[in-house]
């Protein structure tokens, strides 16, 4: 069975290893350097830059529909035969609003209440960025399902880094 494993930049390295991944999702600030782990290939590791902001902000890569389109294009091309790992600077916002727009698109048939509770179960610090969930849900034909459930788990408990967690598919 293949999962998703959500975690943050400073644990990349350790939860592709433990994992063993074959791909890697990075939704990341453009000034801020990420080291590939050695164990991926790089077509098998798509680096989004972006700021985790909501709303346009001077100097700031505010997520953008091509965006979103580049992340499903990269979960839809993975075999799903290893994890893939989806991570961000703390492991918080972006990229579990990418954990729940693939699990989205990857299982079209699962309510968008049932991933977003799940996301909550898992992690209690998870506060899915809802620009990325707002224009997944359009791209997917959510019909707005897929924000409204983001929106109904909250925001996370406050933390400096998320703890790495797992999702099934």
């Amino acid at each position: 069975m293949s999962h998703l494993e959500v975690c943050s930049l400073a644990r990349l390295h350790d939860v592709v290893e433990a994992s063993r991944a074959s791909h890697v999702l990075t939704l990341i600030n453009a000034q801020t350097p990420v080291v590939r782990p050695p164990s991926i290939e790089q077509n098998n590791h798509l680096y989004i830059s972006m700021s985790d902001i909501v709303e346009p902000l001077q100097g700031h890569i505010i997520p953008a529909e091509d965006h979103v389109r580049q992340l499903m294009a990269f979960v839809l091309k993975w075999e799903r035969t290893q994890p893939m790992v989806i991570h961000c600077y703390a492991g918080v916002s972006r990229s579990t609003a990418a954990a729940m727009i693939a699990t989205s698109l990857l299982i079209p048939d699962r309510r968008e209440q049932d991933i977003a509770d799940l996301i909550r179960e898992r992690s209690p610090t998870a506060t899915p960025n809802l620009r990325l969930i707002a224009i997944a849900d359009t791209l997917l034909g959510r019909s707005g399902r897929l924000l409204d459930a983001a929106r109904s788990i909250g925001r996370g408990e406050d933390c400096f880094e998320g703890t790495p967690f797992r999702i099934d598919l």
